[in-house]
């Protein structure tokens, strides 16, 4: 199954993918996806990532795998759909795209063992977790200034719930104006995604729709206004975003 949120006409709306192009909404009303407004599938409470969880990431800016998970937040000022705007800040230098795996919590958890940690998993969906890489340095961290502008984390389309057999075996893919960038698969995760479930359980509760993003492999490059981003986590579908001007 396939979940999207998404506004039509203005209403919102929860429904499935019923077929390629075809939205469906609990009442059996179908809709055209290209003629709604997605938004992010889920309604996260938080949405935590994870910094330098690929090795060959973390060699492309001569940076060390870190001892213990680096996790940042992306707040909700980042959060928006598929085919939104991403607004490139003003007198930016290095801004640059992550294909992220996400993954959505499905039940309400605390201390949860690596054992038992895939259980409270509720499904998957592709986040792209942008940076202005002018405020990332060795010693500026957390790294807020530089991960949580506005608009700087498009997530979806869908939450693919019951689809996805193993998710640290999945393709990952960025292109910009159509040329391939970015490739990788998430089988080079450092921290699986038990491990970080039991890392983060142990200290805080996690909500239904909570999201983890797990990293993104080397490969990350500039955009500019004008560009167009097209990201892919097999299994899961296309993430489109434009990187318009602030205005």
């Amino acid at each position: 199954m396939r979940r999207a949120r998404f506004l039509s006409d203005g209403r919102l709306v929860d429904g499935v993918l019923k077929e390629p192009g075809v939205l469906e909404d609990a009442a059996g009303r179908t809709y055209a996806d290209q003629q709604v407004r997605f938004l992010p599938p889920v309604e996260p409470t938080k949405v935590i990532a994870l910094a330098l969880n690929y090795a060959d990431h973390a060699s492309e800016f001569d940076m060390t795998v870190p001892e213990e998970p680096a996790l940042f937040f992306k707040s909700p000022n980042t959060w928006v759909g598929h085919r939104e705007a991403v607004v490139y800040p003003p007198g930016a230098r290095y801004v640059h795209y992550e294909v992220e795996l996400a993954v959505a919590v499905g039940r309400r958890c605390r201390r949860v063992s690596a054992e038992r940690a895939m259980e409270v998993v509720g499904g998957y969906t592709i986040a792209n977790d942008l940076v202005v890489r002018d405020y990332v340095t060795s010693t500026f961290r957390p790294p807020l200034r530089g991960k949580c502008w506005d608009t700087f984390c498009p997530l979806g389309p869908y939450l693919v719930v019951d689809e996805v057999v193993d998710p640290h075996r999945l393709e990952l893919r960025a292109y910009v104006n159509g040329e391939l960038r970015q490739a990788g698969t998430t089988a080079d995760m450092i921290r699986k995604i038990p491990e970080l479930i039991e890392y983060l359980t142990f200290f805080m509760t996690l909500e239904p729709q909570d999201l983890i993003l797990t990293g993104t492999p080397r490969g990350v490059s500039h955009v500019y206004p004008g560009d167009a981003m097209r990201l892919e986590v097999e299994g899961l579908g296309t993430l489109e975003n434009p990187v318009v001007s602030d205005s």
